[in-house]
Parts: C-alpha cells; structure tokens; sequence
C-alpha cells in the first residue's frame, strides 16, 4: 500500500518495535516492563498508532490507541484514546538528521470524572536504524512535569 506522501519523513516508523522500559514518579514504586509499539500504514494521510505494555511475567499493564499525523512541513501530531479514561491530543516537532527521526510532542490531556488527573504530558521519539527509543513524562495528580517512562524498542 502506497504512503501519503506527506508521511515519508516518518516511514521508517511503520512495523512493530518491542523491548524493555521502566518507568517511575514520586508517586509510585519503580517498575520494569515490556513494551510494543505497532505503527501501521493504511492508505490514508495518518498513521494508525496502538501501543501495549504488560510486566516481565506477561501481565498486562497499559494499553493506548490513536493516530500520528505530520499536517505540515515539522510539524507532528498525535491523537490517543486511553482505557484509564483519557484522551490526549499531542503536538510538536519532526526533525530528520542524518537518517535520524526524532519527535518531540507536549500533549493535552482531557479524563472521565473518574481518570486520576492527568494536567499535560511530554513525549519523545528517537528512531535510529532499527532502535526506537521512547520517553514520556507527565504533571498528574498534583505532581508537576516529571519523567515517567523510558523504553528502548527494537524492530519485531
């Protein structure tokens, strides 16, 4: 299936990446756990994102679905639905250096009345070759802007 054209700065995401990650917050105890990333390509001028996370013994642990959009030259976009009651709708950054893809994305988050609070998220995405690196950081539940989460993925 034929690529968007305006999807080629970020063509090498689409596949499934997976490795390990940990994660901690001040609020919680740190953890290991695995992760995968799949971005698809369906014809369309987006990509489908779905993300899913599950412990070292394969308890599942987090999941998120959404979209990742590049509307202009730079520019990405990243829309995700959460079952923790969340939604966040993420823009930023597309810089492509020496075959190096790296996004940078602030995120606006929006829960259910019953979603722990969630006031904005950070995301990054560092592609290099076949290693995808992601971090994410988060100001919840009264905590201001604060790492959370690093994973260091590898083309499945």
């Amino acid at each position: 299936m034929d690529l968007a054209p305006n999807l080629t700065p970020i063509a090498s995401l689409v596949g499934t990446w997976t490795g390990p990650g940990s994660g901690e917050y001040p609020t919680i105890e740190s953890f290991d756990y695995i992760e995968t990333i799949t971005v698809e390509n369906i014809g369309k001028p987006f990509l489908v994102y779905r993300q899913r996370t599950r412990s070292a013994t394969g308890v599942p642990l987090h999941t998120e679905s959404g979209f990742l959009r590049v509307p202009a030259d730079g520019v990405v976009e990243l829309t995700l639905a959460q079952p923790t009651g969340h939604t966040e709708l993420c823009a930023g950054t597309l810089e492509v250096i020496d075959g190096v893809v790296e996004l940078r994305m602030s995120g606006v988050v929006t829960a259910t009345a019953t979603a722990k609070s969630v006031e904005a998220t950070e995301r990054r995405y560092r592609l290099d070759g076949d290693s995808l690196r992601a971090d994410f950081a988060m100001a919840a539940v009264g905590v201001p802007m604060t790492h959370h989460l690093t994973s260091q993925l590898d083309r499945a």
